[in-house]
């Protein structure tokens, strides 16, 4: 099974290194037939006397490619344009060794436009923006320039031309570097395109603006020859170039250029049309067939990356509208424009959220002005009279009552804009709603001042049952423990009132830990339905409570080994319909109790507690075999 796994380990790896060697021995057969066949039509157009072709469309698909491919394609492309280069060379009647100081030019010649775009722009080049394209120009010019000075020399040196040569190096020159400017963007455009799809109408759209434009290309070739030609394509493709470049990708008005420069390659080397006229010198028709394409090319591209930028700039700009727009949304944060002069307002787009009203309607400064509160309208338009050039800024807080009837917050920050007069010409400012945060500070308000009752309550409490624990203790010792239980008590009250937000606690909690000190599993029983009790019912129970359970561990059923204590309660309705819960405390096999019992602070507290404070009544009696005590309390309706 391992040597399975080995194997199958190994032939992925080879996989895995043969597809790179693949896919680089197709790019180098594709490149080297496209730039053969550029090539070949070429070299059926030479310049005369020295032999050097016109145009060089060729150059363009090998730097496009490495452009478009980056600098893994630098080797098969190399590979291909060499080969193409000499073979296409030697079709011609041209010697071996001048094919291949061709080679290495041509090859060399892309290697540098690449390594120059890549060099100061990155593999993010595209035809997008003014800048690139003009770099691309000048990689162009820098390139072929110095594989202008190669080509003359292997002229010189291999074929003896009788013409300067300073007129073989600048035909060396212009062809190859028209030949880029043409045919590259094209490439570069199309290697885009595959990699991010046009939307489909677009490719529509385009594809029917470059069928218009080979019509007005078969247009011109069919026109007389007149002198006025030279300039007629560039002006006829205009309204052609400037609807590709508005309104499609940067690939369709490169295409358009390629096919408006192809056409007139076409022309003159078939003999058709102005650019082949014998009556003109060749020289002539060169340079104004030159003139024509770089005219059409170079519009092309301006007009095609001056709308791309344009478009990415509105894309941006929609987008960081969006990103604010989320923002202000997000924060209840509105932006508005206000010109007092004229009443004009703008706001944001989440304003009519803010201030409910339909963003489909005019809201209107006057509108706004209708609906803030009439206690808060005063201050408010005061603020904005006081506006000066000395104090152009206010802020303000007030209250603003929606369409919809509901009464918001608002908090305005604004700043003035005057004239040369010191007149208000513009407030600019931000309104956020603030009726959440309003809300909480009522809440807050209300808690400190239920909080600051409630302190005080229990401080008077505290001081109340101190003053009577005293008078009911004979010594210090008995006081400090009363009194200790006593304010434990109210503690764990307080305690588990707090654990709930002093929305109410439920009844087997509180006795339970009335009871946790003394109870055992067999001492004690607790039964009954659950029950909550409000803050004032929670403290006022949990007192008598554990008033009846220190008498028990005193004196009682707790005090005893076999002593039981029983808890029961219920919750019944009353002759009102008012709730009333019923709690009885019951306690067996504690010692026998002996009447009279004495009175002291603790059974006065378990009488009078509950009916003082709750409304309710209270029972308490001591029969021989333990105490029993009733409680009934009117709860409230929550």
């Amino acid at each position: 099974m391992l040597q399975n796994l080995s194997q199958e380990v190994h032939r992925r790896t080879r996989a895995d290194t043969t597809l790179p060697w693949i896919g680089a021995i197709g790019l180098a057969i594709a490149v080297g037939i496209a730039y053969f066949v550029a090539a070949h039509l070429s070299l059926a157009l030479l310049a005369k006397p020295d032999g050097v072709a016109v145009f060089w469309p060729a150059a363009g698909v090998s730097s496009g490619v490495l452009i478009a491919l980056g600098r893994e394609a630098r080797l098969p492309v190399t590979s291909g344009v060499m080969v193409a280069t000499v073979i296409a060379n030697l079709m011609s009647d041209r010697n071996v060794w001048s094919a291949t100081a061709f080679a290495f030019c041509n090859a060399g010649e892309a290697l540098l436009t690449a390594w120059l775009i890549e060099r100061y722009f990155g593999s993010s080049f595209g035809l997008d923006r003014l800048r690139h394209i003009l770099g691309l120009l000048a990689a162009a010019v820098v390139a072929t320039a110095a594989s202008a000075i190669g080509g003359t020399v292997a002229f010189e040196l291999f074929h003896s031309p009788t013409a300067p040569i300073w007129t073989i190096w600048q035909h060396w020159f212009a062809s190859d570097a028209v030949g880029i400017i043409t045919v590259a963007p094209l490439v570069i455009g199309l290697a885009k395109a595959l990699r991010e799809p046009p939307p489909r109408n677009e490719i529509i759209e385009g594809v029917a603006a470059l069928a218009a434009s080979a019509v007005i290309n078969a247009i011109i070739v069919l026109l007389p020859a007149e002198p006025w030609e030279t300039v007629l394509p560039a002006a006829l493709m205009f309204p052609i170039l400037l609807w590709l470049a508005a309104r499609c990708q940067p690939v369709f008005a490169a295409a358009a250029a390629f096919v408006a420069s192809l056409t007139i390659v076409w022309t003159m080397t078939f003999g058709i049309g102005h650019f082949a006229d014998p009556a003109i010198p060749i020289g002539d028709r060169i340079l104004s067939a030159q003139a024509a394409i770089l005219g059409i090319t170079l519009k092309a591209y301006v007009l095609a990356a001056l709308f791309a930028e344009k478009r990415h700039h509105e894309a941006v700009l929609e987008e960081s509208e969006a990103r604010l727009q989320e923002a202000l949304t997000v924060g209840a944060v509105m932006a508005f424009e206000w010109d007092p002069c004229n009443g004009l307002s703008q706001r944001s787009e989440n304003a009519a959220q803010i201030l409910g009203f339909d963003p489909h309607q005019t809201f209107t400064a006057a509108q706004f002005f209708a609906r803030i509160h009439p206690d808060d309208r005063a201050c408010f338009k005061a603020l904005i009279h006081k506006v000066s050039v000395d104090s152009p800024c206010y802020s303000v807080t007030f209250r603003f009552i929606r369409p919809d009837g509901r009464e918001v917050w608002l908090e305005e920050t604004s700043k003035a804009e005057f004239d040369t007069t010191g007149r208000v010409v513009r407030l600019k400012g931000l309104t956020r709603d603030i009726t959440r945060r309003k809300q909480a500070e009522e809440r807050q308000d209300l808690l400190i001042a239920e909080l600051d009752h409630r302190v005080k309550n229990v401080l008077a409490r505290v001081a109340v049952v101190a003053m009577h624990t005293r008078q009911g203790s004979g010594t210090m010792d008995e006081f400090v423990r009363a009194l200790g239980g006593r304010i434990q008590s109210m503690a764990a009250a307080h305690s588990l009132l707090s654990q709930s937000r002093w929305y109410g606690v439920g009844l087997t909690d509180l006795i339970r830990h009335q009871l946790a000190p003394y109870t055992t599993d067999t001492n004690t029983k607790i039964s009954g339905p659950d029950v909550m009790l409000a803050a004032a019912e929670t403290q006022a129970v949990a007192m008598v409570i554990h008033e009846l359970v220190t008498n028990a561990a005193k004196h009682g059923a707790l005090s005893s080994p076999d002593g039981r204590v029983s808890v029961s309660w219920e919750n019944r309705s009353g002759a009102d319909a008012t709730a009333i819960l019923t709690i009885a405390w019951r306690e067996f096999g504690g010692p026998p109790i002996a009447a009279p019992v004495p009175s002291g602070y603790g059974s006065s507290l378990i009488r009078d507690l509950i009916p003082h404070e709750l409304g309710g009544t209270v029972d308490l009696i001591f029969p021989p075999d333990g105490a029993c005590c009733k409680i009934a309390i009117p709860l409230k309706r929550r």
